[in-house]
C-alpha cells in the first residue's frame, strides 16, 4: 500500500511538472487575409462591410484633397488627389488584437490598423502583420499605417537605449515570400476649427495637426520589423515621398528590406525622443530625391545599429547623408555602407569605423574598394548614387595598412585618420574647432541642424545665389576655401573633373595612398585619384 502510494505521488508531481514547464504553450489563432481587385477574403470568406468586425473593407482612406485653399493644409498641387481617385481605393481595416497573415494583391488600396481610443495605453493592444507574399499599391496615402495601437515608449524620458518589444505595431516578413509596398504619403492637413489666420486673412499662423503621414509604410507609433527562422523573406518598399516612417521608435530584428524613396529612406520623427535601433536584417536603401533631398536614414532622435547590413545612398544632388541623426550615431556592430554629402555626428559606439571624404563628387557606378595588406578586399561597394562622402564600419575592418581603389583607379588620401578622432584633413584650423569634434559652438550652430541661417540659405536649398555659385559644383569662391582638406585646396581644381591638376597645384600636406586604420574612429579627406597627384610627391 504504501509503495503504491509514494507511486501515485511521483506520477502526480511529474504531471505538475509537464503542466508548468514542458507543455506547448497555446498559439494564438491567426486570421488570414488574401487581398484581391475583385474579392478580399478573410479565413476565405469574402471580407465584411460591417465596421464591427476585425477585419471589414470600406472605401474612406485619408488623403489630401483637391481643390482646397491654403486654410486645408500645407499641401500643394503635387500632393493633392481627386476624390475620383480616392474612392478607386479599398481600405482593409483592422481593428483588434492579433496576428493577420496578408497575401495578394490589391493594386489600388491600403491595410490600416486601428484598434480605436485608449489603444494607445492598452498593453493588450498589439497586431501583427504576417507579410506573405503581398503586393499591394496606394497612390494617394500610405499602403499601410497603424494609427492607433500601443505605444511602449515613453516621451517623458528620452534615451539612445529602448526596448520596443511590447510595441503595438508588428510587421513580420514570412520566410521564403516576396512583398512589395508601393505607397504615396498625406501631406499636412489642419484640424480646422484650430487655424488662427494672420492679420491680412491671406497665412496660417497656427493650426493643430489633422494628418500628416509622409511615408509609404507608416506608423504612427513605435513598431518592429523581423523576418522568420530562415530570414529569407523580402519586403520591397517604393516610395514617393519616404519610405518607412515612425512617429515614435523603429526597431528592425531582421528581414531583407530594400527601400527606393522620393525622400528619407527611414524617418524616425520624433524630435529629440525617436530612436532608430538596427539589430538585425538586410536593410538597402536608395534615394531618387524626386522631392529633391532626402537622407538613406534619418532619426529625429538617435541612431543605433547593433547587427545587420545597412547600405544607404542618400539624395545625389542634395546635403543629405546615408546616415543622419540629431542626437548622435552609434555604431556597436553590424555592417554599415552609407554614401552622401554631408557628414553627421558619429558617437564611437566600439565598432571601428572609417569616414571617406572625396576632393571632388563622385558619380555613382563605379566599384570602391578597401584592400588590406593582402589584397583582399574587405569592401567592395557600387553606389548607385552620387556621393562626396562615405562611411564604412565592419567587423572586417580592423587595424592595419589598407589602399583604395574606384574600379582599378588607386585613390591617395590628402588627410589621414588619426585614431578616435579626426584626420588631419578634417580639422578645421584651431580656434574654429568645435569644442566636441562635431558640434559648432553655441551662436554659430544653424537653427535646423543641416540648413544655414536664414539670410545664407541658397533659395532652392542647393543651389546658391548667381555670383555666389562656385564655378565646378563643388569649390567655393576664391579666398573662401577651407585648408582643411574638405575641398581641393587653391589651384588644386581638376581641368576635366576627372583628377588632373592643373599648373597650380599646392598643398601643405602629405599626400598617401596608405590608408591606416586604427581602432575607434578613422577620418581621411581631400581623397583623389592618385595620377592626379603622380610627381607631386604622393608617396
Amino acid at each position: 500500500m504504501r509503495l503504491i502510494k509514494v507511486c501515485f505521488l511521483l506520477m502526480a508531481v511529474v504531471s505538475v511538472l509537464c503542466a508548468c514547464g514542458k507543455s506547448p504553450e497555446k498559439q494564438a489563432p491567426v486570421t488570414h487575409i488574401v487581398l484581391s481587385n475583385e474579392v478580399t477574403t478573410v479565413d476565405g470568406v469574402p471580407v465584411e462591410t460591417d465596421e464591427t468586425q476585425a477585419v471589414y473593407a470600406a472605401n474612406d482612406i485619408i488623403y489630401y484633397e483637391a481643390g482646397k485653399d491654403f486654410t486645408y493644409g500645407e499641401g500643394g498641387d503635387g500632393d493633392s488627389h481627386s476624390a475620383q481617385l480616392a474612392a478607386e481605393h479599398t481600405v482593409i481595416h483592422i481593428t483588434q488584437p492579433g496576428t493577420y497573415r496578408v497575401s495578394g494583391c490589391l493594386s489600388k488600396g491600403q491595410i490600416a490598423v486601428d484598434l480605436g481610443d485608449g489603444a494607445k495605453e492598452d498593453p493588450q493592444a498589439i497586431v501583427t502583420l504576417l507579410l506573405d507574399g503581398v503586393d499591394i499599391t496606394c497612390q494617394v496615402a500610405p499602403a499601410v499605417i497603424f494609427y492607433e495601437v500601443y505605444e511602449c515608449g515613453n516621451a517623458d524620458t528620452p534615451s539612445k537605449d529602448v526596448d520596443t518589444s511590447a510595441a503595438g505595431a508588428n510587421v513580420i516578413v514570412a520566410d521564403g515570400s516576396e512583398n512589395t509596398v508601393n505607397g504615396a504619403y498625406v501631406a499636412r492637413i489642419y484640424k480646422q476649427d484650430t487655424v488662427v489666420l494672420n492679420e491680412a486673412g491671406t497665412q496660417v499662423e497656427d493650426a493643430k495637426k489633422l494628418h500628416k503621414y509622409d511615408g509609404a509604410f507608416y506608423s504612427r507609433m513605435s513598431m518592429n520589423v523581423d523576418g522568420q527562422k530562415k530570414g529569407d523573406g523580402v519586403l520591397n518598399i517604393v516610395a514617393q515621398n519616404e519610405g518607412m516612417d515612425s512617429e515614435m521608435h523603429l526597431t528592425v530584428n531582421g528581414g531583407n528590406i530594400n527601400i527606393t524613396s522620393g525622400n528619407d529612406g527611414i524617418n524616425t520623427n520624433e524630435d529629440g525622443v525617436s530612436v532608430t535601433t538596427i539589430n538585425g536584417g538586410a536593410l538597402n536603401i536608395l534615394v531618387t530625391g524626386q522631392t529633391g533631398e532626402g537622407d538613406g536614414i534619418d532619426s529625429n532622435g538617435w541612431l543605433v545599429i547593433n547587427g545587420g547590413t545597412v547600405i544607404a545612398s542618400a539624395c545625389a544632388d542634395s546635403a543629405d547623408a546615408g546616415i543622419d541623426s540629431d542626437m548622435g550615431i552609434h555604431i556597436y556592430g553590424g555592417t554599415v555602407i552609407a554614401g552622401g554629402h554631408m557628414l553627421d555626428h558619429i558617437q564611437n559606439g566600439g565598432q571601428t569605423y572609417a569616414v571617406f571624404t572625396f576632393a571632388q563628387k563622385q558619380e555613382g557606378g563605379a566599384v570602391l574598394s578597401l584592400r588590406d595588406e593582402k589584397e583582399n578586399a574587405v569592401l567592395e561597394h557600387c553606389p548607385q548614387n552620387a556621393y562626396s562622402v562615405l562611411i564604412y564600419s565592419s567587423p572586417k575592418l580592423t587595424e592595419g595598412s589598407y589602399t583604395l581603389w574606384s574600379d582599378q583607379q588607386q585613390l591617395a588620401t590628402q588627410g589621414g585618420g588619426m585614431p578616435g578622432g579626426f584626420g588631419g584633413g578634417m580639422m578645421p584650423p584651431e580656434g574654429d574647432r568645435p569644442t566636441d569634434g562635431m558640434t559648432p559652438p553655441e551662436g554659430d550652430r544653424p537653427t535646423d541642424g543641416m540648413m544655414p541661417p536664414e539670410g545664407d540659405r541658397p533659395t532652392d536649398g542647393m543651389t546658391p545665389p548667381e555670383g555666389d555659385r562656385p564655378t565646378d559644383g563643388m569649390m567655393p569662391p576664391e579666398g573662401e576655401r577651407p585648408t582643411d582638406g574638405m575641398q581641393p585646396p587653391v589651384g588644386d581644381k581638376s581641368q576635366n573633373g576627372q583628377g588632373k591638376p592643373d599648373d597650380h597645384f599646392q598643398t601643405d600636406q602629405e599626400q598617401t595612398v596608405e590608408f591606416r586604420i586604427t581602432k575607434g574612429a578613422n577620418m581621411f579627406s581631400g581623397i583623389r585619384p592618385l595620377t592626379a597627384l603622380e610627381g607631386l610627391g604622393a608617396q
